[in-house]
């Protein structure tokens, strides 16, 4: 692109100077031999009256007297009546340009210069349009170049940048180049790069998530089968395998759950559900654990609370949360509800060191972690709890104490034009 660039311009270029150069050399060429001729003439004219003027003042006209009157490069010829011709100056070679001017007396005085000096002015003058012309071809040339690079290292950035981004590296470049259709072009490809950033970015996240929250329900799931495998008496397979089942069901709803706030994480399915059926089951499925730790599970508080939310998030909440105490707390877990105002809230807390001072509320966000985890827990705990109206805060970090805060009553709908109005 940027030879056919610089290619085109020179092209208009010297298309230019040659339309106009010839004319210019044309017009130049017979305007120096027009001025010649017209010189040569009134120089003719000029001596003749000389001559005349000597004639009439009974003075002589001869070679000497005339010789300061004609130029170095001209030559002159006088003839009078009854007298021999008088010359001035030498007598020129080859072509000439001649003048003859009659006087008042008679005589004839012809003037001569030689066409050479016409030649040689015309010969400066196409010298000097020739340099002109070189000058502008080279100027040319170099605006050419100029503007080349101007419109190619632009397309040559838009094309590495379309190019980074098909490699996967989403990171907007913000550069503009002063064109405007240019600059269009990396509007739009900065704005596809910034939508595929949030689109992988939403996938990472997706993918982490999943990870992190499908681990502990496989762990439980697993841990059930292993437990069936070990025992011969049907009842007890019987029971575990029920409980296996609710675990197979909890796992596709936090399959579902992943996807559907992977799309919206506004989008919840908040339904009115009891609170202790949740807590319950999360003691069922974790004491196991505990055990294995020689620490303990228990629940205290409220009983017979109705919230509102979606069961299988708010199980998910209080799974991020008794794990989290499991990993990094200490001693006895305690699952405690109460009632505030129109909420129910549920509180976890155990007997462990707390969540560090320099942490605070910052223990939420995405990557933060006391202790060398993934920080992913309750960044997500927070966006399922969220989803469905509710929030989850840090009420105390030493020793810790985590609220579940849910609504108790579900929000008002609001009326259709088929829904019946009180008046």
């Amino acid at each position: 692109m940027r030879r056919r660039l610089i290619q085109s311009t020179l092209a208009v270029v010297l298309v230019v100077i040659a339309v106009f150069g010839v004319s210019l050399v044309i017009v130049e060429t017979r305007t120096i031999s027009n001025s010649a001729q017209e010189r040569v003439d009134s120089e003719a004219v000029r001596l003749a009256s000389i001559v005349d003027s000597r004639i009439l003042g009974s003075q002589d006209v001869t070679a000497e007297v005339l010789q300061k009157q004609v130029a170095k490069d001209q030559y002159a010829v006088i003839r009078m009546p009854g007298h021999k011709p008088i010359e001035v100056g030498d007598r020129p070679q080859g072509d000439v340009i001649h003048a003859t001017q009659k006087g008042e007396e008679g005589e004839l005085v012809t003037v001569q210069e030689p066409r050479s000096a016409v030649t040689r002015e015309v010969g400066r003058t196409l010298l000097i349009i020739g340099l002109v012309a070189l000058l502008a071809v080279v100027a040319a040339v170099l605006l050419a170049v100029r503007q080349a690079n101007r419109l190619a290292s632009p397309l040559t950035d838009l094309a590495e940048t379309a190019e980074r981004l098909g490699s996967g590296d989403p990171r907007p470049r913000h550069k503009r180049y002063g064109v405007p259709e240019l600059d269009r072009v990396a509007d739009v490809l900065d704005s596809s790069a910034e939508r595929i950033a949030r689109m992988l970015t939403a996938e990472r996240r997706l993918a982490a998530d999943a990870s992190h929250q499908l681990r502990t329900p496989l762990t439980a799931l697993s841990m059930r089968l292993e437990e069936i495998t070990l025992t011969d008496d049907p009842d007890t397979v019987k029971e575990e395998a029920n409980v296996a089942l609710t675990q197979v069901e909890r796992l596709t709803d936090v399959v579902q759950r992943l996807l559907t706030n992977s799309r919206d994480p506004r989008t919840g399915s908040a339904v009115t559900f009891d609170l202790d059926e949740v807590i319950q089951q999360q003691l069922a499925e974790w004491r196991p654990a505990y055990r294995g730790m020689g620490r303990a599970i228990v629940s205290s508080g409220k009983r017979h609370l109705q919230a509102v939310g979606t069961p299988g998030a708010v199980a998910q909440v209080l799974a991020a949360l008794i794990e989290n105490s499991l990993m990094h707390g200490g001693g006895t877990v305690a699952l405690r509800t109460r009632v505030t105002g129109n909420q129910a809230v549920v509180e976890v807390t155990d007997e462990g060191p707390g969540v560090p001072a320099d942490l605070g509320a910052r223990i939420f966000e995405r990557t933060i972690s006391g202790r060398n985890s993934t920080g992913i827990g309750l960044a997500v705990a927070r966006d399922l709890a969220e989803a469905d109206g509710g929030r989850l805060e840090l009420l105390q970090a030493q020793p810790p104490v985590f609220g579940l805060f849910l609504s108790r009553t579900p929000p008002a709908r609001k009326p259709t034009e088929d829904s019946p109005t009180v008046r």
